[in-house]
């Protein structure tokens, strides 16, 4: 499989199953999507600002739920395998990406995997395993967390030093050098990771020692 990162804000995630799966799956995408959430019964758990329709629709049923509600992801992760079964056909005869969260290994054409994810916005890494070991793509998550502390600002600093100099006319192997430079500094990544500098003030330190002379300049 291919990983991708896939843009669901404004769409609907239609969810089959009120379990723990079917929960975890609804707070996963209610940040940018409209979720719904199908089931008969709904565990006691948080479903984020999901909206939750108690329905049990039978396997010739599941049809009519994808056309109504148009998803751009319908996700299976209801107990029924036959159920689950008709998720997958119907959301392939719509063309409409489908999530098993019951299967493991092997995955249908169309079908995708939500893997484990760490966010320092704007960096996102993910980690999946096929569905053959959750332990281990936690495991791996916890360790990215500890990884990743800083890289946040540190895209955000990278960002904002590239603008500044390409707007005082730094030539293109200088801006790329500069930058490069900043990614691999031990000082700034610890000042961004402990709080002793902020982001504006390592990007000022930044200009102030690459551009403290006219030889910089194309």
């Amino acid at each position: 499989m291919i990983p991708l990162l896939h843009d669901f804000t404004d769409t609907t995630v239609l969810v089959f199953g009120g379990g723990h799966v079917g929960a975890r799956k609804a707070r996963r995408f209610d940040r940018e999507a409209h979720v719904i959430v199908v089931s008969p019964t709904f565990a006691d758990r948080e479903f984020g600002g999901a909206e939750l329709v108690r329905a049990a629709p039978d396997p010739d049923e599941i049809p009519g739920w994808l056309e109504r509600t148009t998803p751009a992801l319908v996700v299976a992760a209801t107990d029924d395998d036959t159920i689950n079964d008709a998720i997958a056909d119907a959301a392939r005869e719509r063309g409409t990406l489908v999530n098993r969260a019951d299967r493991s290994g092997e995955r249908d054409s169309g079908s995708v995997v939500v893997p484990a994810t760490v966010r320092e916005d704007p960096v996102v890494v993910s980690v999946a395993t096929g569905g053959q070991a959750p332990a281990l793509s936690k495991y791996l998550r916890q360790e990215l967390e500890e990884t990743l502390s800083g890289a946040g600002e540190m895209a955000q600093v990278c960002a904002e030093v590239r603008e500044e100099l390409k707007s005082r006319d730094v030539a293109v192997d200088r801006r790329q050098q500069i930058v490069t430079d900043v990614v691999n500094s031990p000082d700034v990544w610890t000042a961004l990771r402990t709080g002793t500098s902020n982001s504006p003030q390592v990007i000022e330190d930044v200009l102030a020692e690459n551009l403290s002379t006219g030889g910089d300049r194309s």
